[in-house]
């Protein structure tokens, strides 16, 4: 089978397509012919050898979500069989003909749905909505979303209105982004490089962290509350917190999956419910095949997406 693999850190000139011996799938999971993988920011920052808990051990297969068609059954699993169309969560070694995708956090595919469809739905709603879940916004409370044109960052910003948050604001690097996220719901768009973002918001969900953490936690009200769901790292300002009551919560996909399996479920339910009645658009930006996964990191690098990115084998 092909794979993408890197043996060094680096930029998106690490990555090398590789022929390599298929995987077996072990205890509790499934071995999946992937159609569809999504490339996320996580996954592009551990190549770099930075990201949560820092880059992956080298050589590595980066990777992170995948949509295809089961091909074996591990031990101690129940529930699938091969053959069946699924996504999945699967956090490394996705950028791959053929992957292992742990039986717990996969899903089926609707009939009348895609494999570049469910890729582009379920992992980044799935953050989206844990996101907002922590947070769990009141009656009448804002949400500012940092990186909202990404593929979390356009789900999150529609969940919120759908969910009657009245005023959402989503912050971009650039406002070229600004037609694609008013087309999406948001009531204002601001950039980062921009003096103010406006009225302090009640909650703001901060997908990219780094040298833009604290104006994020600046941007949260008094008494109010950051959800912090990124790879990018920063320093928190202890004062702020302190002068102006508020909190800061870091979100994993990892401990929400295990510690909350059950909302993960209803979340699973939800994303398809809503995409299934047209209420919730996953928007891909770019498909490119498996010999350009350097151009689809270089595209996230870039911050230039409007939505998913996706590789296809």
């Amino acid at each position: 089978m092909r794979r993408v693999r890197f043996h060094t850190y680096g930029g998106p000139e690490v990555l090398r397509v590789e022929e390599a011996e298929p995987p077996v799938a072990g205890p509790g999971e499934l071995l999946v012919r992937t159609e569809a993988i999504g490339v996320t920011l996580p996954c592009v920052r551990r190549t770099h050898g930075d990201g949560n808990g820092g880059g992956d051990p080298l050589p590595a297969v980066p990777g992170g979500e995948i949509a295809g068609t089961v091909v074996a059954v591990g031990p101690e699993v129940t529930g699938f069989a091969v053959g069946d169309r699924v996504t999945s969560l699967t956090f490394k070694g996705s950028y791959a003909e053929l992957a292992l995708a742990p039986a717990f956090l996969a899903d089926r595919i609707p009939d009348d749905a895609s494999a570049v469809e469910a890729v582009a739905l379920v992992r980044s709603g799935q953050v989206a909505l844990a996101a907002l879940s922590t947070a769990a916004p009141r009656d009448g409370e804002s949400v500012l979303i940092t990186g909202a044109a990404s593929a979390t960052g356009h789900l999150a910003v529609q969940l919120a209105k759908l969910q009657g948050v009245p005023r959402v604001v989503a912050a971009v690097s650039s406002a070229a982004k600004a037609e694609f996220l008013y087309g999406l719901g948001a009531d204002e768009v601001v950039t980062y490089d921009q003096d103010s973002w406006g009225e302090p918001a009640d909650i703001v969900l901060d997908g990219v962290g780094g040298e833009l953490l604290p104006r994020a936690l600046a941007a949260v009200t008094e008494g109010g509350r950051l959800i912090f769901f990124n790879s990018g790292g920063g320093t928190v300002p202890a004062y702020e917190l302190l002068a102006g009551s508020k909190t800061v919560t870091g979100l994993t996909m990892r401990r929400f999956t295990t510690v909350h399996r059950e909302r993960y479920e209803q979340h699973r339910a939800q994303l398809w419910e809503l995409a299934g009645a047209g209420r919730l658009r996953a928007a891909v930006h770019a498909e490119l095949p498996l010999e350009e996964a350097a151009k689809a990191h270089e595209i996230i690098e870039a911050r230039a997406n409007l939505g998913k990115v996706v590789l296809r084998p």
